[in-house]
Formats: structure tokens, sequence, C-alpha cells
């Protein structure tokens, strides 16, 4: 289980408060700017988010958290609302890394690592891709064969690898001849209790079913890999995989 919701909250032109002075404070205003936020203070009553840096933050965050407002504060976890990632930044898309507040360190460390493997042309892909929604669902209209294919084409070794730099036309060239990732049935026999322990085709399996049929004991760590929007299904202990159009993964003890 997950202790908290990632989101990416849209702040350009909206006030954010600000509480404090020294890099901590200045730190922040900076990342709200960089955002498109506007810096205030405590004052402004259409603030919906706040940045408490100061020695004895308790009173301020409690007084702005009755207001409806979520803080943050430095360096102090069990007073924060929501906490803030280290961002690796390919805009548009932008890779948010937290640890809840237990390691800024640890979470900066691993975006200089992710630095180093993620392509420039990332952002490129991006626009790219969103620019082609049209064009990919008159090529594929149903959602599940649109999302197959997605999958494969961006997939280790595929014709949009996001690992690998991609030239200028690449998504229309992989549109005018994809490879199609076609439905079927795929059985994993979990060999223990941990998610760990499933390879990586099996992992990109779960991560483009649209259904999962599981049987009893089938743990809930192993189920929470699979795409949160794929249909699940209890089967008896070697029950029949059941009939689908789409891709279906079951899970067997």
């Amino acid at each position: 289980m997950i202790a908290s919701l990632p989101l990416f909250h849209r702040i350009s032109g909206r006030p954010v408060i600000v509480l404090g002075e020294g890099e901590a404070a200045e730190a922040k205003r900076r990342l709200i700017e960089r955002a498109g936020g506007v810096v205030c203070g405590e004052d402004e009553p259409n603030a919906r988010l706040a940045f408490v840096a100061l020695d004895q933050p308790e009173a301020a965050a409690e007084r702005l958290r009755e207001r409806g407002v979520l803080v943050n504060v430095p360096d102090r976890p069990e007073l924060c609302d929501f906490t803030v990632p280290s961002v690796l930044d390919r805009a548009p898309v932008l890779i948010a890394i937290g640890t809840g507040g237990a390691s800024a360190g640890l979470a900066k460390a691993l975006r200089l690592r992710l630095e180093t493997i993620l392509p420039a042309s990332l952002g490129s892909l991006a626009e790219a891709l969103g620019g082609a929604r049209e064009a990919m669902r008159r090529r594929w209209p149903d959602a599940g064969e649109r999302r197959r294919a997605l999958d494969m084409a961006l997939g280790e070794g595929g014709k949009l690898d996001l690992l690998r730099d991609q030239s200028l036309g690449a998504v229309d060239k992989w549109l005018d001849n994809p490879v199609e990732q076609a439905g079927g049935t795929f059985e994993i026999v979990l060999a223990s209790d941990h998610f760990e322990d499933l390879t990586l085709r099996q992992l990109a399996w779960l991560g483009s079913a649209d259904l999962i049929a599981h049987e009893p004991g089938v743990p809930a760590a192993v189920l929470d890999r699979a795409r949160a929007d794929a249909a699940r299904l209890a089967i008896a202990e070697d029950g029949p995989a059941p009939p689908s159009s789409g891709l279906v993964v079951v899970l067997r003890r």
C-alpha cells in the first residue's frame, strides 16, 4: 500500500503561501515561480497551498490547515499534508521521485541516476504522441488495441523505445508501419508472494492487461502491479481463463 497519492498540481497564475526566510524558504519560492505560481503571504485568502519554513512552524501550520490550506513544512514530514518530490524535467514529461519525507538526499540521488538514462528527446517524443492522438484513434479505434500497440512501440527494442533517442518524425513513421500487439492470454505462476520475483516480461503483461484473473491467495502486492483500470476477476483454483477479446493475464498460486 502506498502512503501518499502522487499528484501533479497546476499552480500557474495561482497564489501559494511561503512563510519564512533563509535558504529553505527561498528554495520553495524558486520552485513556485518555476511552475508559474505567485508567491504570497499568509493573509492571501485564495491560496490553497503553503510552505512554512519557520524555526517553530507548528502554530502557523495549524492556522493554515484550519483554513483548508494544504501545508508543507521542510524537514518535518509529520507536519506535512504534502511533500515535494525531486523532479526530473523532460518537459512535458515530468518524473517525480518521493520518499514520503524520509530522505530528500535519496530522492535526489535517484533523480540524478535517471538523468543519465533518459534521453533528451523524451519530451519531444511525448509532444509528438500528443499530437498524434487522433491519428492513433483512427488507426486503432479500440482503446485496448491502441494501448497494446503503443506499449509494444515504447517497450525495449520497440520502434519508439523510450530509452533511445528518437529522430524527428519517428511517431509518423511508426503509424505508417506499426507492429501491432495482439490480444491473448498469458499465465503467471507465482514463484513467491513477493512482486520482486516477477520477471520484466511478466510485469509488462500486468502493465498492459485488460483483465486480470486471479486464483485465491494471490497477494495484493502482486495485483497492485497491474494497470489500475484493468478489470479484476476472481477464479477458482486451477479454473479456466475467462474469454476476452483483449489481453488477459491469469495469476496462479
